[in-house]
C-alpha cells in the first residue's frame, strides 16, 4: 500500500463509509427500541438558564453512529480492497479501519455538539432553526457542516489526512448530510427537513 493516500479518495471512501452509516442510524433512529435511550446527554443541566444541549441530543444517536461508522469503515475498506482501490487510501488494516471508523463517528457526534450549544444559548428551540434571514441561513450552514468537521478532526488526530479529503468532504458531504436530515424528516425523526 502507499504511505500517501489519494486525497480524493479518500473523501469518497468517507462519503461511501458515512452514507452506510448514516442509513443504519436512520433505521436504528426510526426503531420504537431506541426510544429506551432517549436519554439527553446533558442530563437536564443548565448554563445560564438554558440547557446545554437540549432534547434532541441523546444517548441513542452515538449508540448507533459509532458502532456504524466503524462497521461501514471496515466493510468499505474490504470492498475497496477487493476492487484493487484499497492502496489509494490510509495504509492501515481492516481492523484498523474498524477502530478508525469508530473514531471518526464520535467524532461526527461530537461535532453537533458545540452548535446546540450555541442554539441554546441563543434561546433556539431544539430541532428549529433561528429566526431572522441570517441567523436562519448561518444555521442551516452550520447544521450541514459541524458533524463533518467534528469528523475530519478526530480522523486527522488519528491518521495523516490530506487538506485537500478536508475540502472534497466539505463540498459533497453537506449534499449528503441535508439528504439524511430530509430522509429523518419524512420518517418522523426530525421536527424540520433542513
Amino acid at each position: 500500500m502507499s504511505s500517501s493516500p489519494n486525497p480524493l479518495a479518500c473523501a469518497l471512501f468517507l462519503i461511501c463509509a458515512f452514507t452506510l452509516a448514516g442509513l443504519a442510524h436512520s433505521a436504528w433512529l426510526r426503531a420504537a427500541m431506541s426510544r429506551r435511550l432517549f436519554i439527553p446527554l446533558d442530563g437536564g443541566l443548565h448554563v445560564r438558564g438554558r440547557r446545554v444541549f437540549g432534547e434532541n441530543k441523546t444517548v441513542r444517536g452515538f449508540v448507533s453512529m459509532v458502532p456504524a461508522a466503524s462497521a461501514s469503515f471496515a466493510l468499505c475498506f474490504a470492498v475497496a480492497r477487493q476492487l484493487g482501490f484499497a492502496q489509494a487510501l490510509w495504509p492501515l488494516g481492516m481492523s484498523d479501519y474498524a477502530i478508525l471508523g469508530a473514531w471518526a463517528g464520535l467524532g461526527f457526534m461530537l461535532g453537533e455538539l458545540p452548535n446546540s450549544f450555541v442554539k441554546r444559548q441563543l434561546d433556539v428551540a431544539p430541532g428549529q432553526a433561528p429566526t431572522g434571514r441570517v441567523g436562519a441561513v448561518v444555521s442551516f450552514f452550520v447544521d450541514r457542516t459541524d458533524s463533518i468537521i467534528g469528523m475530519l478532526i478526530a480522523l486527522s488526530i488519528a491518521t495523516p489526512t490530506p487538506w485537500m479529503t478536508w475540502v472534497y468532504a466539505l463540498l459533497i458531504g453537506p449534499g449528503i448530510h441535508l439528504a439524511f436530515s430530509i430522509l429523518l424528516y419524512r420518517i418522523g425523526v426530525k421536527a424540520r427537513p433542513a
